[in-house]
């Protein structure tokens, strides 16, 4: 019997908080039995056989404004993205004259101006300079890059559901790892530790149901998980989440019952290229997409959204500098059993 069984008798249903019992961390359910690392390599293999139309995540759609370029590197391509009106375009990163960084340039009516030598620059194109096919779907920016994913093209990147942008709040964090992007989707295709990697944001955590090593006929993996994430201290919220990989480079968490319901967190890995070490460096860029049927969450979250962002992006930072060392620690074993070697020795 827990000690708080009382207060959850009393406790009213119609609040979306609970509290958590005191429970101490090492007295948690095991969960190295479910997460089976010959599932977890089969349910990211599939992942990363699943198309993705050659579209990788640049930015957030705040990120690029008309005011000055925004810069990026990706697969090793430099680019450089910015406005010319509601419309984003993505383009070389250099000059066709003489290689100026186009990051660099000033924004003059819609188009690039060269600081080097003035040469103007803009959706037409010119001596051989033209720009990407890019999307900006209101949370987030992508381009596509035909000859860096080699796959068949897509007119649009596949952009999961998300809530409706009347009612929602967006807040997008970025950070950047030493991996490759498939180490940072095996990470979120591992909930089972949540509660034990994450203690002060998962409480009762229990993954309810997990693909096969074999796979569905349908083709989708679903990972369905009841958790509790904690607000302060004692108090959470339970909520039932799904986890699935709809293509190479991005995991889905979509609250399927609960508080918040249809809620997404989007994490997109996207490869930089090599860093000065020679080792790949993969941007992380965390798209949390929150709404609530609850009346008048539309409302509270405009007048506050100036703070609820900053709060919002802090929390997905948070978790990804611990999942980091998750991820590049995977990236260390996996380099190091290719090579022969064994890490520390």
């Amino acid at each position: 019997m827990s000690v708080l069984d009382p207060l959850y008798r009393r406790w009213p249903d119609t609040w979306p908080v609970r509290p958590i019992d005191p429970d101490r961390w090492a007295a948690q359910q095991p969960t190295y039995r479910g997460a089976r690392p010959e599932l977890i390599s089969a349910v990211l293999d599939r992942a990363q056989r699943r198309p993705s139309g050659n579209w990788y995540v640049v930015a957030a759609s705040r990120e690029i404004g008309a005011d000055r370029p925004f810069g990026i590197t990706i697969a090793g391509i430099e680019l450089v993205a910015w406005r010319d009106g509601d419309r984003v375009l993505v383009g070389p990163g250099a000059c066709p004259h003489l290689g100026a960084p186009m990051a660099l340039a000033a924004v003059d009516c819609g188009a690039l101006v060269c600081r080097w030598h003035g040469l103007r620059l803009d959706a037409d194109g010119a001596y051989g300079w033209k720009p990407f096919p890019s999307h900006d779907d209101g949370v987030l920016v992508w381009v596509r890059l035909d000859h860096v994913g080699g796959e068949e093209p897509t007119e649009l990147p596949i952009v999961p559901t998300r809530p409706t942008a009347g009612s929602r709040i967006a807040a997008v964090a970025t950070l950047v790892g030493v991996c490759e992007p498939a180490d940072i989707v095996a990470n979120r295709l591992d909930p089972w530790h949540g509660a034990w990697f994450h203690p002060y944001s998962f409480a009762r955590l229990e993954v309810v149901e997990a693909p096969s090593t074999r796979g569905t006929a349908d083709g989708e993996d679903r990972f369905l998980v009841d958790v509790t994430f904690r607000v302060a201290g004692r108090i959470g919220v339970p909520v039932r989440a799904e986890f699935t990989s709809p293509d190479p480079r991005t995991v889905v968490m979509r609250i399927v019952s609960g508080e918040g319901v249809g809620s997404v967190v989007e994490t997109h890995a996207t490869p930089l290229g090599a860093g000065p070490d020679g080792r790949p460096r993969t941007a992380i860029v965390e798209a949390v997409v929150a709404d609530s049927p609850r009346p008048g969450f539309g409302i509270a979250t405009r007048r506050a959204a100036a703070a609820l962002r900053p709060l919002m992006r802090h929390t997905a930072t948070r978790l990804w500098r611990d999942d980091l060392d998750y991820a590049e620690r995977r990236y260390q074993l996996r380099t190091a059993a290719q090579s022969g070697r064994v890490p520390g020795r």
